[in-house]
């Protein structure tokens, strides 16, 4: 079964077509990379994936639901998680409380205006298992805001994981860490329940390479090469588009 299926979506800002007729399905468990130069439609795509945009025209499918024009939350609810490109984590709380909040958000008791949130255990326990999955249960009680950057990526993608997705969005993951960050996070996605369809969208090659079984390439809001990482690498358009007319690919370094 298909976890995600995008068919003929376009998306028209004024006389700028950002997506134009673009069609793909996502298996199950796939890892797929979104590769493109800047301007290609990228965002755009995760956006209309994500509900933060409607299409133009076109049908988005969530494991065989029409969510077309379902907004984020009720995606959410359906099994969509997005790490964002710029951090949305809530600064002034604490690691443990911005857990907690993303988990209750999930559950049918976030409408319990009237009881304490520490009298849900659950909640609590949950919280627990996905800090300590990627080592940050002991800066639970640090705000946000005293974390280094790494940590706060780190952050964003417990906060997709204790969601208990079936899609997982990231988007550019790798955006302002080190290399040393960069391969922690590059761990942490290829140890991701092979159960979780994951579709990232990243300007880092190495990274792109690294964990994707499969790499969609946008340019100009269409899909110009879809294929596994060698056929990228090997295809003459993708090189032209980011390498001129040079011969090899060399994708190190093409962010």
């Amino acid at each position: 079964m298909e976890a995600l299926r995008i068919n003929k979506l376009s998306k028209r800002f004024g006389g700028v077509n950002a997506i134009n007729d673009v069609s793909f399905a996502v298996d199950i468990g796939e890892r797929l990379a979104i590769i493109g130069p800047n301007g290609a439609g990228k965002t755009t795509m995760f956006n209309l994936i994500n509900g933060q945009l409607s299409p133009t025209t076109g049908k988005i499918h969530f494991f065989g639901q029409d969510v077309t024009f379902l907004p984020p939350h009720r995606r959410a609810h359906l099994g969509q998680a997005r790490a964002f490109q710029v951090i949305s984590l809530l600064q002034e709380l604490t690691v443990l409380q911005n857990t907690l909040l993303t988990i209750n958000g999930t559950k049918p008791h976030r409408f319990a205006m009237f009881r304490p949130i520490r009298k849900f255990k659950d909640l609590f326990e949950k919280a627990a298992n996905a800090l300590e999955g990627l080592d940050l249960w002991e800066k639970r009680n640090e705000p946000v805001s005293n974390l280094a950057y790494g940590e706060q990526r780190k952050l964003e993608i417990s906060l997709g994981l204790s969601m208990d997705p079936k899609l997982l969005l990231l988007d550019e993951p790798s955006a302002g860490l080190t290399k040393e960050e960069g391969t922690e996070i590059i761990g942490i996605i290829k140890d991701l329940d092979p159960a979780i369809t994951v579709v990232i969208v990243d300007h880092d090659m190495d990274m792109v390479f690294e964990v994707a079984q499969r790499i969609l390439v946008l340019h100009y809001g269409q899909v110009i090469a879809d294929g596994d990482p060698g056929q990228i690498q090997a295809n003459q358009k993708v090189k032209e588009i980011y390498m001129g007319t040079e011969d090899s690919f060399d994708y190190a370094g093409t962010a």
